[in-house]
């Protein structure tokens, strides 16, 4: 993974506007790099990385970018099982996860372990079926616990070797899961990937405000580069989860509350025998402070679509722990539903 003359130094500041910019050399972030008097005296030319990258996306019809304001909002999730969808709807689809600190896709997707192969046409994605294939440095690593410390200008290396060189044939859609936040992956994908025609961006969130105002970042972020938002998806939208997979507790009398004892089985028996129309219900709970009117609310006031509510599911969570689709079983009885209309909302976006 050698960078070129024309890629960003190793040991370039961390917000290095790149070699081949105008500004090389000249803007603040220069100030101080080893790099400045090189950058600044250098002729200025077209990225030969930038056509080779062309040509890879060439065989990609579509490309969507799910992106968060802030971390811990299962955007990694949605992009896991947004794949899972697109790729039971028979489509050709690859996942590219450039989360290069935290990469999480490998466990989501139950592809840890695996590695990467190289042919004559490049990397090739390790396939999950023979319609979904994934790239990960999360297969680069030795150890999963290993860290990956980076600067930005190493980070967006490897981003771009992603683009030009992982072979991945004809896709019908391409999703890439970015992490959090605006900085310098989501300054490079779209740098990189501005000349292909981007199809636009799905942005997750949950209902709190803490985490709405990141999003309104992104979202800001987003009309800045000039990447459509495809639509918002307010995940974690309070907890859903049929009665007969409550669990009950029984707090012991006493000083200080007592022992928590185990009552589920006693309570399931009573609803059984005495209100047996209580166990086809489902329990809701507000998880989160939506008293601001949660992401429905803050689409209308940015001006962009909103997809829809994925509800905080217990059984998506172990999906997702143990690496599989929600929508082959009916397990996420609650949560599949809800992801499966906001994927046809995604595609339709792409087909009217």
């Amino acid at each position: 993974m050698e960078n070129s003359c024309h890629e960003i130094p190793e040991n370039a500041n961390e917000h290095c506007p790149g070699p081949q910019s105008e500004s090389a050399g000249k803007s603040d972030a220069c100030e101080g790099c080893p790099n400045q008097q090189i950058c600044a005296t250098a002729p200025k030319g077209p990225d030969p990385d930038l056509v080779a990258i062309v040509e890879r996306m060439a065989t990609v019809k579509h490309k969507i970018l799910v992106l968060s304001g802030k971390g811990g909002v299962g955007k990694s999730t949605f992009s896991a099982q947004l794949s899972f969808a697109l790729a039971s709807k028979d489509y050709q689809v690859g996942l590219l996860d450039i989360d290069i600190c935290g990469p999480s896709i490998p466990k989501m997707l139950g592809l840890e372990g695996q590695d990467i192969h190289q042919s004559n046409l490049g990397w090739s994605p390790i396939y999950l079926d023979d319609n979904l294939g994934v790239m990960s440095i999360g297969f680069m690593l030795p150890h999963p616990d290993e860290a990956v410390i980076w600067r930005g200008p190493r980070k967006n290396g490897l981003i771009k070797q992603f683009l030009k060189d992982v072979h991945w044939g004809e896709l019908d859609y391409l999703v890439v899961d970015a992490p959090p936040g605006t900085s310098d992956e989501h300054i490079s994908i779209v740098q990189f990937l501005q000349a292909t025609e981007i199809d636009g961006a799905v942005i997750v969130t949950t209902p709190q405000q803490v985490s709405l105002i990141d999003v309104r970042k992104e979202i800001s972020f987003c009309k800045k580069v000039g990447i459509r938002v495809i639509g918002v998806v307010e995940n974690m939208s309070g907890l859903r989860q049929f009665v007969t997979d409550l669990k009950f507790e029984k707090r012991a009398a006493g000083e200080g509350g007592g022992a928590v004892e185990d009552v589920t089985e006693w309570a399931h028996n009573y609803l059984r025998e005495n209100a047996p129309e209580i166990l086809s219900l489902f329990a809701c709970s507000e998880v989160f402070d939506r008293s601001g009117g949660g992401a429905e609310k803050m689409c209308v006031e940015m001006g962009v679509p909103f997809l829809g509510k994925v509800p905080l599911d217990p059984q998506l969570c172990r999906a997702a722990e143990e690496g599989r689709s929600c929508f082959e079983d009916h397990k996420c009885r609650l949560s599949a539903p809800a992801l499966l209309k906001i994927v046809e909302g995604i595609v339709f976006s792409h087909e009217k």
